[in-house]
């Protein structure tokens, strides 16, 4: 069965073997507006081809990509990926943007997002929503519902 995989060298159309890609610290800080929310995760390419973060799709509402340099937020229609690196998406930082929401997400509730990308399949992400003042890496990152034992908790 993965002969066929086996035999992909030089031929770029299908190559979405290459990325490795998965996804890691993705929560919603508690927004304060019942339209509009942040949204920030991981995205670590364990792989030797770099990828791209192309849209978001949400049932909640609108998903939009932004960046920011130097303190002004825009949206982008992609972010990269580099291969054997990560995307961190985080506050203050590039970040999702949820906007015309259906219901104003509560904390302990959970959002569910399709992130697409250039090369690799769409990944579905469960996002946790958290205090509006959470922040990982603090003394409440261990407690979440839905965290992973790999969190890291390092910095």
């Amino acid at each position: 069965m993965l002969a066929g995989a086996l035999t992909l060298t030089g031929c770029g159309a299908e190559d979405s073997g290459d990325a490795d890609l998965s996804v890691s610290a993705a929560y919603v800080p508690r927004p304060v507006s019942d339209t509009m929310a942040a949204g920030f995760l991981t995205i670590t390419n364990d792989g030797g081809a770099e990828d791209e973060l192309t849209s978001v799709t949400s049932d909640a509402g609108e998903v939009t990509v932004h960046e920011t340099v130097d303190g002004a937020m825009r949206q982008v229609d992609s972010l990269p990926i580099p291969a054997h690196g990560s995307l961190a998406l985080q506050s203050g930082g590039d970040h999702l943007m949820f906007e015309k929401l259906k219901q104003r997400p509560e904390e302990g509730q959970t959002l569910s997002v399709e992130l697409h990308f250039a090369d690799s399949d769409p990944v579905t992400v469960e996002m946790p929503v958290k205090s509006a003042t959470y922040r990982p890496g603090t003394s409440d990152a261990g407690q979440t519902e839905h965290g992973t034992p790999s969190e890291h908790s390092s910095h």
